[in-house]
């Protein structure tokens, strides 16, 4: 973290100094004051400076990518992270060589990784970072694959009348699967079972 220490007439005098040496504008610094100034004996013996210190505010969005950066590399994986703001996420994309590593079985390691990220980004950030980690085009691969899924055994539990229980998913694949089936006549889900068992089950009604 780039920080310096300044002295001036007044604290402003010192924080404008500041925040010019550290090339950043007010916003971006944490300022703190070491001391006040201080007149001296009829405004001219034994004076003192203000003196503060100033530190460059922590980036969360470039935390975030150095750490995964450095995580994908000892992993021991090539691969390059692009990046998207978006109005209410910020969307982290995975592309390279053995990408399935990263991916891991259901892609448990991908939401371990988004996980981490998402510590990584908002231990220092002022307001809540939300970001999404994919590789490849993985989640979008995903869910389409959940939503055949949903409508098939959906299909499963009209033609045998009984349900029909899923693996564990976690919280936003299990979304998917309500979210296909809730305008599916005869049909009903709910969820059963403690994180990370958690699954869905599939209903006549």
């Amino acid at each position: 973290m780039k920080k310096v220490t300044v002295s001036g007439k007044t604290v402003d005098e010192a924080i404008e100094l500041a925040i010019e040496k550290l090339g950043v504008s007010r916003e971006q610094a944490d300022i703190r004051i070491i001391e006040e100034a201080q007149k001296g004996f009829l405004g001219i013996i034994g004076g003192k400076p203000a003196v503060v210190e100033a530190a460059v505010k922590p980036d969360p969005l470039k935390e975030a990518l150095t750490f995964l950066r450095e995580t994908i590399d000892k992993m021991g994986v090539t691969a390059s992270v692009s990046h998207e703001v978006n109005k209410d996420t910020v969307s982290f994309n995975i592309e390279g060589e053995e990408i399935g590593i990263l991916i891991g079985k259901r892609g448990q390691t991908l939401d371990s990784l988004q996980y981490l990220v998402n510590l990584v980004a908002n231990k220092n950030s002022e307001q809540y970072l939300r970001i999404v980690l994919d590789a490849e085009g993985y989640r979008e691969r995903r869910r389409e694959s959940l939503e055949k899924l949903a409508l098939r055994l959906g299909d499963k539990a009209l033609r045998t009348g009984q349900e029909v229980r899923l693996e564990p998913m976690n919280a936003l694949e299990r979304k998917i699967i309500h979210t296909t089936l809730q305008n599916v006549k005869g049909v009903g889900t709910y969820s059963d079972g403690k994180e990370p068992n958690r699954r869905i089950v599939v209903t006549p009604k």
